[in-house]
């Protein structure tokens, strides 16, 4: 039988390739988004109308902190597998609109563990972020490390959807599995990320903001790698570990069936290099503007992935010069440039 599966935030950047892929692979998806105006909605509208277009794909405009409209959803359909992608992102949005997250990243969070709470899903897959990582210095980062000191609200709410799932895998033996992204980037990108807006400002001639003078390192995942992760993990279902413990378990499993991994390129790159491999693929010199580093920013990411390869086989590995190559062809096409 086809399986069924919700992604919420499907219009978003990573929902519409993941639903893409899983649509390719002869599954069901009912797709749903707010469509809000965080970022321009004519690229959500482009992407909407993609998946559209495709067998097997159903719409819904919904606002995941309307919790009669997401416990209608869940009883017209019989969701196999709920994979919850929407979420009010950006760190530094954060800073000056806190409320947008509270009512997306968590009342919205909520009220999808409530729905799951009162469905047969099989298995509850969810986005957290590196951001969680916040002020440690350890690297790489492993989901064995604690995550107990955001440095923004943002990572603040992605911590508290972990112990969100947690609570409810263990209360009402809902499988759960995190997985914290480390900065996904690719064609139909959003246009708040750095990559996306340098290729703006350097096809207009404009300066680029280059933060912290340029001393900050990134672990760049190709948005294909992060896709393909999450399909094959899919039916890698968490079970509840009854040999573990608090005092030397690991902190990305539970007694309950609870899961978290990283997903990242395992590849930290300067971003110097990374603006770099910009200007080779367009051809323009960027005019660089350098700042001290912005409220809520990390200096370093750097995943751990031992997890996600003794899970699935399968790690992130598309290089910064070929995916960013794909972004900016991708960028050259649709602007028409």
């Amino acid at each position: 039988m086809t399986k069924t599966i919700l992604i919420t935030g499907a219009s978003g950047f990573i929902g519409f390739h993941l639903a893409k892929l899983l649509l390719d692979k002869g599954f069901c998806i009912i797709g749903l988004d707010n469509m809000n105006d965080y970022y321009d909605v004519t690229l959500k509208t482009a992407r909407k109308d993609i998946l559209t277009q495709k067998q097997g794909y159903t719409f819904y405009q919904i606002d995941l902190k309307d919790k009669k409209s997401i416990d209608a959803l869940f009883e017209e359909y019989a969701f196999d597998y709920v994979i919850n992608l929407a979420a009010q992102a950006g760190v530094r949005y954060s800073i000056v609109n806190p409320y947008a997250y509270v009512d997306s990243n968590l009342i919205g969070f909520v009220n999808i563990l409530e729905a799951c709470r009162h469905s047969s899903v099989k298995h509850l897959i969810y986005a957290s972020s590196s951001s969680v990582y916040g002020g440690n210095s350890r690297v790489p980062f492993s989901t064995d490390h604690p995550v107990d000191h955001p440095v923004s609200l943002y990572a603040a709410t992605k911590k508290a959807n972990e112990l969100m799932a947690h609570s409810y895998s263990h209360l009402y033996d809902i499988p759960t599995t995190g997985l914290r992204f480390f900065t996904v980037y690719g064609p139909w990108g959003r246009p708040d990320m750095a990559y996306y807006s340098f290729a703006d400002a350097i096809y207009r001639h404009q300066p680029i903001k280059v933060f912290n003078h340029g001393q900050m390192e990134r672990d760049f995942t190709y948005i294909d790698d992060i896709a393909e992760g999450m399909y094959q993990l899919l039916t890698v279902i968490p079970r509840c570990n009854s040999d573990w413990n608090d005092i030397d378990g690991d902190l990305s499993s539970s007694s309950a069936p609870y899961k978290i991994y990283n997903i990242g390129n395992n590849t930290p790159v300067k971003l110097e290099d990374f603006i770099s491999v910009i200007e080779d693929c367009i051809g323009i010199k960027a005019k660089k503007l350098y700042f001290d580093m912005q409220p809520g920013d990390v200096v370093r990411t750097y995943a751990d992935v031992d997890d996600l390869e003794e899970a699935i086989g399968f790690k992130p590995c598309t290089s910064i010069e070929s995916g960013i190559k794909k972004f900016i062809d991708w960028y050259k096409g649709y602007y028409q440039l």
